[in-house]
Formats: structure tokens, C-alpha cells, sequence
């Protein structure tokens, strides 16, 4: 049974931060790009790209928080928004496949540099979200891959991918401060069935703590300006003071 027919029409929060000094703003669009993804043959996983270039300063994080309000999705194991995986390049891809065979930058530690909070399952619940650690709070990336652009989009045999739950969260702490001059952020959903629409998604200028609140991880901008808006089918403005 594949994942596709989960449908959400919510909307796509990107909070970014800047170190410029004065006012300046930037504009970033989240953009879907052509064909799936993913491991044969449910191969069903839609990329998302958003061109970081615009942004001054370093960063330090990214965040990936479940804004679906129990709407839409599957139940169980599988509530919430669904991940493939993450990566940051330089290759500027229009492809899904091109994105999963792009070179990512080694920035990323998909073992100890993860901070994941579960959110809830939907009626009825099993013993852990999918992708999730034996206790389900931590990434078991056996199982999640999340530095590859792997899924398989099913309930059945389902492989490379990890559930946030409704409302849960997942922070990526970088190995190093990085720039995202010529940067190009890409995203996975597994399924292809409009989840991206349903996350707020945050670049962070520090680290998300290890028990992170969700709430507040929007508010985390240490020495940098941080402001966040929300447009509706995957646009995001951010502006910078």
C-alpha cells in the first residue's frame, strides 16, 4: 500500500536568519522540482529546493517542524510529516534525480547531530514512529537514511524515511558554521502527496538545544536578526533586520 493518496493543503513556514547590519530583505521560494525519487519501485519521493543564496551570515541549523494539525496523512507510525532526507549542495538541480545523485556537503551528522521530539500518532498508535530509534525519541538512521534520497513509499515495506508525528520536530545541527552563498537546500517528502505544505522549516543561526521546545525554535537567533513569515502553497518571504 503506497503512501500517496495523503493529502494536505496547510500552509509553509520558513523562519531565516541574517547577520546583516542594517535593513535588508530577501525573498525565498521553495520549489518543487520535476519527477520523484526514492527506491524502485515506490520510487515516490518529491523534492523541494530553496536557493539560500540570498541569505548574509553564516548558519548553523535547519529545522523541520509537523504544522499539520492532525489533518490529512496516514495513522499510526506514519502520522505527520514524512522525511526522505536532507541535503545541502551546491549543484543548482531542476530534477529529483538529479538531487539525489548531487554532491552534498559533508556538514551534516545523521547520528549524534540530530535532536528529534515525536509528536502524536493518530488512532491507532503503534509502539514508535517510523524511522525512529527503539524508545522513539531519537533518528534511527539505519532505518531513516536520511542522507539519501532512498524512501520507499509504503505501509507495507516501507524503508528511508522518518515520520515527525503530528506536531513533532527534527533539528539538524551542522557540523560547522555555513554559508549560503551559492547554496541550494533540498528537502524529500516521501509520497509526493503536498506534506512539504504542511512543516515550518527554519534555517537557525545556533544549534538546536537537545531538548529542544518547538515552540520556540523559531525564536533562537542569538546574535542575529530573526523573521519569519508564512505564504501559502510553498512560498516563503523572510526579511532581515
Amino acid at each position: 500500500m503506497s503512501k500517496q493518496g495523503k493529502i494536505k493543503h496547510l500552509c509553509l513556514a520558513m523562519a531565516v536568519a541574517s547577520v546583516s547590519t542594517g535593513a535588508s530583505a530577501a525573498t525565498l521560494s521553495l520549489t518543487k522540482l520535476s519527477g520523484l525519487t526514492g527506491t524502485a519501485p515506490n520510487n515516490q519521493t518529491a523534492v523541494y529546493s530553496a536557493d539560500l543564496s540570498s541569505l548574509s551570515g553564516n548558519f548553523a541549523a535547519i529545522s523541520i517542524t509537523d504544522a499539520s494539525g492532525t489533518f490529512g496523512g496516514a495513522t499510526g507510525q506514519f502520522s505527520g510529516f514524512d522525511l526522505d532526507a536532507i541535503k545541502l549542495s551546491t549543484t543548482n538541480c531542476a530534477t529529483a534525480d538529479c538531487v539525489a545523485s548531487a554532491v552534498g556537503l559533508n556538514v551534516f551528522d545523521f547520528t549524534s547531530g540530530v535532536v528529534f521530539s515525536p509528536g502524536t500518532q493518530r488512532a491507532p498508535a503503534d509502539a514508535k514512529l517510523f524511522g525512529t530509534s527503539g524508545s522513539g525519541t531519537g533518528a534511527d538512521n539505519a532505518v531513516a537514511t536520511l542522507g539519501d534520497f532512498d524512501g520507499v513509499s509504503s505501509t507495507v515495506t516501507p524503508f528511508g524515511f522518518l515520520s515527525l508525528g503530528d506536531g513533532g520536530s527534527i533539528g539538524f545541527n551542522l557540523t560547522s558554521l555555513t554559508s549560503g552563498a551559492g547554496l541550494f537546500l533540498y528537502i524529500g517528502e516521501v509520497g509526493d502527496n503536498g506534506e512539504v505544505a504542511g512543516s515550518n522549516i527554519n534555517v537557525l543561526s545556533d544549534p538546536v538545544p537537545s531538548a529542544p521546545e518547538p515552540a520556540t525554535w523559531a525564536m533562537m537567533v542569538g546574535g542575529f536578526g530573526l523573521i519569519g513569515s508564512a505564504m501559502r502553497r510553498r512560498r516563503v518571504t523572510a526579511s532581515f533586520a
